[in-house]
């Protein structure tokens, strides 16, 4: 009779890890949208998003609870569809971006709450000053497209203070209130194309 022996055994038990299937995602920017909404004199929003952006994701999990899920967007790319308040939004007013030229989040843990929800845990990185934050996410499904990409589909939303980030310009109206909110609001429309399927780890 062949001896088992510990390394044996412990090959055994691995090897449902050595084979586990892993599955990368790419967002696909054409098709995606990164949005901010902010308060502005107290009685409106003014809205915008970054331009130029990217990130991955990457699960072996169907359920994708495993993700590790990685954003960096280019903090110069803020549109607001005014010139002016864009170019303020770059200086170091606000998100400095020469001197911090990408935002940046990394996921710590994905948790799944409901059929097609997920409460995605995470870094979030603005001028160099990383805070956990935490947004809550549906997923649209996949489909596969008319050229054969198969594609994934989410929406994730996100409230920050702008002030745990360093991001405290401001001005006080006659009221006394701020002429720009403390509360930023964040909406990611994103379109992921899968890239890779491997079979080993």
């Amino acid at each position: 009779m062949k001896k088992i022996t510990a390394i044996s055994l412990g090959l055994l038990f691995s090897a449902p890890l050595l084979f586990a299937q892993t599955t990368t995602w790419n967002i696909d920017p054409v098709h995606s949208r990164v949005e901010i909404s902010v308060r502005h004199m107290l009685i409106a929003e003014v809205t915008g998003r970054f331009t130029d952006f990217g990130g991955s994701l990457v699960h072996t999990k169907e359920d994708f609870t495993d993700s590790k899920i990685e954003v960096v967007i280019k903090a110069k790319s803020i549109n607001t569809d005014n010139e002016q308040r864009d170019n303020h939004l770059s200086s170091p007013d606000f998100l400095d971006a020469e001197n911090y030229s990408d935002i940046t989040f990394k996921s710590t843990a994905v948790e799944k709450t409901g059929n097609n929800t997920y409460r995605i845990s995470g870094d979030l990185t603005i001028r160099g000053v990383t805070n956990p934050v935490v947004l809550d996410a549906n997923y649209f499904g996949q489909v596969k497209d008319p050229y054969g990409n198969v594609r994934a589909g989410f929406k994730a939303t996100a409230s920050i203070d702008r002030f745990d980030y360093g991001v405290r310009w401001n001005q006080l109206l006659e009221t006394g209130g701020l002429i720009v909110g403390e509360t930023v609001n964040i909406t990611l429309n994103v379109e992921f194309i899968k890239q890779v399927k491997s079979g080993l780890e």
